[in-house]
């Protein structure tokens, strides 16, 4: 990983990707550095994502309520203030938004699984 100057960043100014799942859409703002991801995701209403995840995580949940689902039919609900971390390969997980949320997502290298 590099280092990464001082900067500030003006979420109006980037440009929202839209990824539409098995139900509803997610709106992807993205900044990426070399080993580090950093995404402000919005899930409208009626949100299914269209796959299982293994890759690793730090969500913070800004706005509204979403699921955690995993592979194994276990479930983890974040509202809002709240935060789930994962290391790659650690979960297979997807995320299930009833009425919309608006999250604060980071990944990259260091999440990488050292098992």
């Amino acid at each position: 990983m590099i280092n990464i100057p001082f900067q500030t960043i003006d979420w109006t100014l980037i440009e929202k990707v839209e990824y539409p799942g098995e139900t509803g859409t997610a709106f992807w703002q993205t900044i990426q550095f070399s080993g580090l991801r950093i995404r402000l995701v919005e899930y409208s209403k009626n949100y299914l994502a269209d796959h299982w995840c293994q890759k690793g995580h730090i969500v913070y949940c800004l706005e509204g309520e979403f699921v955690s689902e995993f592979e194994n039919g276990k479930s983890a609900v974040l509202t809002k203030g709240m935060t789930y971390v994962v290391s790659d390969d650690l979960s297979s997980h997807r995320s299930v938004s009833e009425n919309g949320v608006k999250l604060l997502i980071i990944d990259g290298d260091f999440l990488k699984s050292s098992i």
